[in-house]
């Protein structure tokens, strides 16, 4: 029980294009790794194709108990360090990454990460898949443009959004 309670998800930052090469070795080391995937469409001269793309290039998320598994993470070709400040990796929020899971169930919502937050109205989202979620309005339309950031790993999504499922956050 107590080995349950020491786990915890972290960012670790990976080398260019290796995103799914390390959640493979981290899976197979019995690690719970997650890698978020967006399908999209990849037009070449020859043809177009579907392709699995990293939401965040760069970074795979895995669930550990720090104090015994670090190392066993570092050691994984391919990875590059723990995202946190100085030396002490940041903790990810088992909310965080539901939310995450939830974009990837979504990815015609999805239009691109961008990694600072942009100014604007904070707004949590009352219905849809999306319910639950704060994030900032970047533009306003038919279909709204909203920002879920993460701050732990200084990252943010943008989503397509109704207005009518969107509710002001009073204070932030």
């Amino acid at each position: 029980m107590d080995e349950v309670q020491n786990m915890r998800w972290y960012a670790v930052y990976v080398r260019s294009r290796h995103e799914k090469k390390v959640h493979q070795m981290l899976q197979e080391k019995e690690l719970t790794s997650f890698l978020p995937l967006l399908e999209t469409w990849r037009q070449w001269s020859d043809r177009k194709k579907k392709v699995c793309d990293p939401l965040f290039k760069g970074y795979v998320f895995v669930n550990i108990d720090i104090r015994k598994e670090q190392i066993k993470v570092l050691d994984t070709e391919g990875v590059v360090k723990f995202i946190g400040i100085g030396r002490v990796p940041s903790v990810i929020h088992e909310r965080d990454i539901e939310w995450l899971k939830k974009l990837v169930r979504e990815p015609d919502s999805v239009n691109r990460t961008v990694s600072s937050l942009p100014p604007g109205r904070k707004v949590k989202v009352l219905a849809g898949p999306f319910k639950d979620f704060e994030g900032v309005v970047v533009k306003q339309g038919r279909d709204m443009r909203l920002v879920v950031f993460f701050e732990s790993i200084m990252q943010g999504v943008e989503i397509s959004i109704f207005p009518d499922v969107l509710l002001p956050v009073a204070g932030k």
